[in-house]
């Protein structure tokens, strides 16, 4: 499903039929229950912030959780989880690398 060179994957809030995912906020939801799995793990507060390696965004108007490979070195089941979240749903997913945003 994702290559193992992969650095990071975008799970796309459409599914594989063209369909918008529903509920609107999955993204959030998604990367929410992420959020304790982070460089040097959960602290006390951490769940108020996504975690870097799992960030909800947007791109042409689409919903995704972009998933860096670092959470699978960290905690596998973690990554599984995502993975088979976007399986279950029959979500597109995406092999590509985020970049950040120009200065201005």
């Amino acid at each position: 499903m994702v290559s193992p060179d992969a650095k990071e994957v975008f799970i796309q809030g459409i599914t594989q039929e063209g369909r918008t995912f529903r509920p609107s906020d999955w993204a959030e939801r998604l990367a929410g229950v992420m959020s304790q799995f982070r460089p040097g793990g959960a602290s006390p507060g951490s769940h108020l912030s996504y975690s870097p390696w799992c960030i909800p965004t947007s791109m042409n108007g689409v919903k995704c959780v972009v998933v860096n490979r670092e959470l699978q070195k960290y905690e596998p089941m973690a990554w599984d989880f995502v993975l088979n979240f976007a399986k279950d749903n029959n979500l597109q997913i995406a092999e590509a690398c985020l970049l950040p945003d120009p200065k201005a």
